[in-house]
């Protein structure tokens, strides 16, 4: 008889601070193993320069958003910044069921809902090396206005200080280090 938990995929909550780096390092850990799979999220925000829809964000109205929300097709959903994002459910469910490790990449109050559906969750937090380095990279976008900059350093701040909810800190003071030692955390999960 097999036991379909063994195969099971393991799910990933990975957060980090706007300007983090937290695109960068997914896009590595996603090339390094091709049984990584990252949940694209739903966004109400408007795509950056070089942004892709279907890669980087699912970009659609606030209307369309919250009729997701009102048939419970969300795992976990948040306004953060002004804007809605949310990771649609039954991708993520088909793809652990199927033996990937999925990846959430998602916001506090977005962990705080997937932590009730799945207390089993692996957690990472990514840290910037300093809260300088952080306000250098957001700045160096220039991508946003000061108003937007300064409401996403005060939400990095706010944010840094609940990592330690999270099951590991890594800081991203150097990408391919940050990458390796991610895989090392999600193999190690998995093998347990």
């Amino acid at each position: 008889m097999t036991n379909n938990t063994v195969n099971k995929g393991v799910l990933i909550v990975f957060t980090g601070a706007s300007g983090v780096g937290k695109g960068t390092v997914m896009k590595k850990i996603l090339a390094a193993d091709p049984n990584n799979w990252l949940s694209v999220s739903m966004t109400t925000r408007a795509p950056r320069a070089g942004e892709v829809a279907g890669v980087d964000y699912n970009y659609i109205s606030v209307e369309e958003f919250k009729s997701m929300m009102a048939e419970d097709a969300f795992l976990e959903s948040a306004c953060y910044c002004k804007n809605y994002y949310g990771s649609p459910k039954a991708p993520v469910e088909e793809n652990l069921k199927n033996g990937k490790n999925v990846f959430l990449e998602i916001e506090v109050q977005g962990f705080e809902q997937v932590r009730e559906l799945y207390p089993d969750c692996l957690s990472i937090f990514l840290l910037p090396p300093s809260i300088e380095v952080l306000e250098q990279r957001l700045r160096g976008r220039g991508t946003e206005k000061e108003e937007v900059i300064q409401d996403r350093l005060n939400t990095a701040l706010r944010e840094i200080s609940r990592s330690n909810e999270y099951k590991y800190n890594v800081v991203n003071d150097d990408i391919d280090r940050a990458v390796e030692e991610i895989l090392n955390i999600v193999k190690n999960e998995r093998a347990k």
